[in-house]
Order: C-alpha cells, then sequence, then structure tokens
C-alpha cells in the first residue's frame, strides 16, 4: 500500500471515529473458536450450525455435500480458517437449489450504520479467501426483515488474496434495536437459476431473488473444489482497514453468547444435588448470558441416583438446571462420564 493510501485509510478511520474500540462487527473473523466440532462431513443436506461458531449454512434442494472445517493454514497474522471441502458434486442443478455460507448479526448490533436514515454510512467487508483453482462467488447483505439485499462478485484463485467490498448506505428500512435476527452476511457458493438469472445489484435494492448470486460459479462442480475464508471483517466506512485481532477468549465470550457447551472433562464427575419440589436438582449458571432463552439438550449419559437420565430446564438467559426425573426426597447424586455434560442453544 503506498503511503498515499495509507494516509487516505488512516483519515477515514479518523472521521468514522474508529480509530479506537471495536471495528470489526463480526464474531469469530479469525476462525478461532469452533464449540460445536472442528470437522462434519455430508454438510449440505440441511441448513444449520456445523463446526465454526457464528457460521451459518444455508441449503436447500442440492445434491452436493461437503466436508466442513476449522483448518491450520498460517499467513498474514492468522492460524486459522474455515475450509469447505466439495465430496458430493452436482452438476445438474435445479431452479431453486442453494448452498451459502452465512454470518448473522442482531439489530441492536447494527445500529451504527444508521440503515433506513438519510445518513446511512457506508459498509466495507474484507477477507481472506483461497481454494483449488479460479471460481467466482457473490457476498451478499441481506436485511433479514425487510428483505432488502446488496451482492457482489469476488474471485478466488489458488492463493490466499484479500478481498476488500464496499456497500453504500441503505437509506430505507431501518433495523430494529432489539436481539432479533437483522442482517445476513452471505457468501453464495451455489445456486440455481432462480437466484442468479438477473443482474448482481452492487448497491441495496428491494428484494429480487434472480439478482442475490447473478454471475457465481459452483462450488459442486467438482469432488476437486475447495474453499478456505478466513479474517472476515464487517466495519464502517469505504475502506477496509487492518484485520482486528482479538485474543481467542474475547472471542469465545462473544460466541457463547449463542451457544454453550457445559461438559465433564474427567473419566468420573459426581456432582450432588439439593432438594427440589420435583426431585433433586443441579444448578448451573451459564458460562455468560446468552442472546435468549436457549434450547438445551442433555449429552451423554448421564445417570442420576441410577434412575436415568436427568431432565434439563432452561427458564432464563443465565441459568439452567438438571432434575431428577422422578420425585425423591433427600440428597441425591448427578453421574457424568467424560464429555458428557449439555449443551445451550441461542442461535439466530
Amino acid at each position: 500500500m503506498t503511503k498515499a493510501a495509507e494516509l487516505a485509510k488512516m483519515g477515514e478511520v479518523l472521521t468514522n471515529s474508529q480509530i479506537g474500540g471495536r471495528r470489526n462487527i463480526v464474531i469469530n473473523g479469525a476462525m478461532q473458536v469452533a464449540q460445536r466440532s472442528t470437522s462434519v462431513t455430508g454438510v449440505g443436506s440441511a441448513s444449520g450450525y456445523f463446526t465454526l461458531d457464528r457460521y451459518y449454512i444455508s441449503a436447500s434442494g442440492t445434491a452436493g455435500r461437503a466436508t466442513m472445517s476449522q483448518v491450520a493454514d498460517v499467513h498474514d497474522g492468522f492460524a486459522n480458517a474455515l475450509k469447505l471441502d466439495c465430496t458430493t458434486a452436482d452438476t445438474s442443478i435445479a431452479a431453486g437449489e442453494f448452498f451459502v455460507l452465512a454470518h448473522r448479526l442482531e439489530g441492536q448490533d447494527l445500529q451504527q450504520l444508521k440503515k433506513g436514515t438519510s445518513e446511512a454510512e457506508a459498509v466495507t467487508v474484507s477477507f481472506y479467501v483461497k481454494g483449488n483453482a479460479n471460481a467466482t462467488y457473490a457476498l451478499e447483505l441481506y436485511d433479514a426483515v425487510g428483505g432488502r439485499h446488496a451482492s457482489q462478485l469476488f474471485n478466488v484463485t489458488t492463493s490466499w488474496n484479500r478481498i476488500s467490498l464496499t456497500f453504500n448506505g441503505d437509506t430505507t428500512d431501518s433495523l430494529a434495536d432489539s436481539n432479533a435476527l437483522a442482517l445476513e452476511i452471505n457468501i453464495w457458493l451455489h445456486a440455481g437459476s432462480n437466484l442468479t438469472s438477473g443482474t448482481i445489484n452492487g448497491d441495496f435494492a428491494s428484494a429480487d431473488n434472480t439478482r442475490r448470486a447473478a454471475g457465481i460459479s459452483s462450488f459442486f462442480d467438482s469432488t476437486d473444489r475447495t474453499f478456505f475464508i478466513t479474517g472476515l471483517q464487517m466495519e464502517l466506512g469505504s475502506q477496509a482497514t487492518p484485520f482486528e485481532h482479538r485474543s481467542f477468549g474475547e472471542e469465545l465470550g462473544l460466541c457463547q453468547r449463542y451457544f454453550q457447551y457445559h461438559v465433564s472433562t474427567s473419566t468420573a464427575a459426581r456432582y450432588y444435588a439439593d432438594q427440589y419440589s420435583n426431585g433433586t436438582l443441579v444448578l448451573d449458571q451459564h458460562h455468560s448470558p446468552m442472546r435468549a432463552v436457549a434450547t438445551g439438550t442433555v449429552i451423554g449419559t448421564w445417570t442420576v441416583s441410577n434412575v436415568g437420565q436427568p431432565n434439563l430446564y432452561v427458564g432464563t438467559e443465565f441459568s439452567h438446571y438438571l432434575a431428577k426425573p422422578v420425585s425423591s426426597t433427600g440428597r441425591a447424586y448427578f453421574y457424568a462420564g467424560q464429555n458428557d455434560g449439555v449443551s445451550l442453544d441461542a442461535e439466530l
């Protein structure tokens, strides 16, 4: 970068009051946190969160399948990347099918965009990508409530390259100041004609599915196909500043707003419970407050005083408890084997 470009970038950073504090709106942009798993096969049969925290796969109709992994790939100050590896190709593409890598954001974290006002801010999305061969994909900002969207194409080569895409501010439709889903960063990797037959729109416009992924390649065109991404950043302004690195602990805490594991790491963990109205219980605080009341799942083969699996109750954003499946008196124990526990999901 030339000195003139560096000075211009710094000027814009100062203008947008971004020299201090947080710049990156994305959580887990350096692909550090993968609470669920570091690798999952068969991705593409359904939508969901599978490996790296905050990265959602939206899929419908495709016969294509991929392995989704957190991989070590050291470059440009990054140690990890998200990798998609095509394991089943899909070259007969139906009109309505798609495969999208998404990052979902709450409205209350986006008020600085001033969307829906005459002062709406431009935003820049930057990231590092590579693949096994040249390809073209699309990055879309999608208003999950109003349906307005803006998409831009980007190219992937066999070497790591930093992509920078700037989107003008949208003066239509504000984003609710709430904990609900408001905006999606969508990376379109595969789509049928219902989503590709129009002309791609670089700025926000009214909902038109035909323009969302126009001009992209298909990730599922060959089982040789791979896609790597890291360093995802979204920030105010029309310049991509250097990636904002945060500590692993900071990123983990941000991710735990949406998903948490509470598991036993010992080979034989025993937890004693006190009396409760519908049996005995173990009360446990969440690692941190969650976005909303979570959906809880018991993991593994817990035993409660030899009477079977406990019942899991999640009543608030702050705590959950395990209770005996039968009424009883006196104290009891909850026994968990290694890696047994509970998961808590409050994802967008």
